[in-house]
């Protein structure tokens, strides 16, 4: 599955993000929220979204501000700014695809995506993992250090031996969230996830959570699970279970392009932009767009784009697998391809505007203690790329309707 590395705009500046894709066009897009101390890269985090990915549920997941590669300062956030982070986050997929139908949120990031639910209309379920009922729970996590926050209203904490600036406004406005009632109208389908024995959050916090929330509703048991879910068996089963959970709420399509794609065939699929094709081959998946300046949401490579890239990763693998060959010190190659369209040197009507061919410019950096006559050995080698030769030859393409 593809994973696009990608910003927005949150409450303190740019925010980092990830978005894992499936395959085909995505039946429906979900946001993860980490939990307090984490960021988009927990092992729970990666796992649930590529699993979800796998079932045709795109996830973006990212970091909260002052967490991992977003910008600003944790010291001025609070849980509040966090839930602005969340819906900040909705906004972007809603603007560059569709707005999250699923909210996951681990730990505190569980307690955020409640809270967080009232202000994404068209999230149609929620999942929490190992979340605390209240928010005020973290205040726990830096008891220690309390007395020192109220009274000099700042203090630096520990937290997952990393240190962190907590301010007393952060105090308060823990404080001052109370969920109860948030639960009770959440009107989503909510699944609840939690370990009996988590050392972090107790599990009456998931009795709290489950009892406050209207049906439709389910729990499930994660068993010896950690609180950060560490062992893989763990965050693999728990994405499975969310997969599975998932898929009543948000229905597979019946549509027939979800069918597996052959090997050495390529299927394109529209996407939910004026330009944007999802493109999926027997193992890969990726993105081709139109640049903004023409409408597009610049996504991905437009399609002059990805015949380059044929093209040049064709040459490249071709002089390679020669010089290899033949033992000669090649230690890089380097390939920068343009396209144009110029007038036929023997156009008849060219001064009326007449006939163009299309011309693709390759210009071949080969690094290395290489000789002359092997340098032009392997710029001679790089025409009998297979993908040049197509390119040259006479191309004849049939098309066929399809019911």
């Amino acid at each position: 599955m593809p994973r696009q590395r990608l910003t927005f705009p949150g409450t303190q500046g740019t925010l980092a993000g990830a978005l894992e894709l499936p395959a085909l066009a995505p039946r429906a897009f979900a946001l993860f929220a980490h939990c307090f101390t984490c960021g988009k890269a927990s092992a729970a985090a990666s796992r649930i979204s590529r699993t979800l990915a796998a079932s045709g549920v795109a996830v973006l997941r990212f970091d909260f501000t002052g967490i991992g590669g977003s910008d600003g300062d944790f010291a001025n956030t609070d849980f509040s700014s966090n839930i602005k982070d969340l819906v900040a986050a909705a906004n972007f997929l809603r603007e560059a695809h569709q707005a999250p139908a699923i909210l996951i949120g681990h730990s505190l990031g569980g307690t955020a995506v409640l809270a967080a639910a009232e202000h994404i209309p068209e999230a149609k379920a929620v999942v929490t993992i190992g979340s605390p009922a209240d928010p005020e729970h973290v205040i726990k996590q830096f008891s220690a250090d309390l007395a020192r926050i109220e009274t000099d209203g700042e203090a630096e904490v520990q937290l997952a031996g990393r240190p962190f600036r907590i301010r007393k406004s952060f105090l308060d406005d823990l404080r001052a969230v109370k969920l109860t009632d948030r639960i009770r109208s959440l009107r989503r389908a909510l699944l609840v996830m939690h370990a009996p024995f988590d050392n972090v959050v107790s599990i009456d916090d998931a009795g709290m959570i489950f009892q406050a929330a209207m049906h439709p509703k389910s729990f499930v048991s994660l068993d010896s699970a950690d609180h950060l879910l560490n062992g893989l068996d763990d965050a693999q089963y728990v994405a499975n279970t969310i997969a599975a959970w998932v898929s009543r709420y948000v229905p597979p399509d019946d549509a027939g392009d979800s069918a597996p794609v052959a090997g050495g065939h390529v299927r394109v699929g529209e996407g939910d932009k004026k330009f944007l094709r999802h493109v999926a081959s027997d193992d890969h998946a990726w993105l081709a767009d139109e640049p903004k300046a023409v409408g597009g949401a610049n996504l991905g490579p437009d399609p002059y784009e990805h015949l380059l890239a044929a093209l040049g990763t064709c040459t490249s693998m071709t002089i390679r697998m020669y010089a290899n060959r033949k033992g000669w010190p090649l230690e890089d190659i380097s390939i920068d391809l343009r396209h144009s369209r110029e007038h036929a040197s023997d156009c008849e009507d060219c001064e009326g505007g007449g006939a163009k061919i299309d011309v693709i410019t390759r210009f071949i950096a080969l690094h290395g203690p290489l000789d002359a006559e092997q340098r032009q050995r392997l710029l001679e080698i790089a025409d009998r790329c297979p993908v040049h030769r197509t390119l040259e030859n006479d191309i004849r393409i049939d098309t066929q309707g399809v019911e």
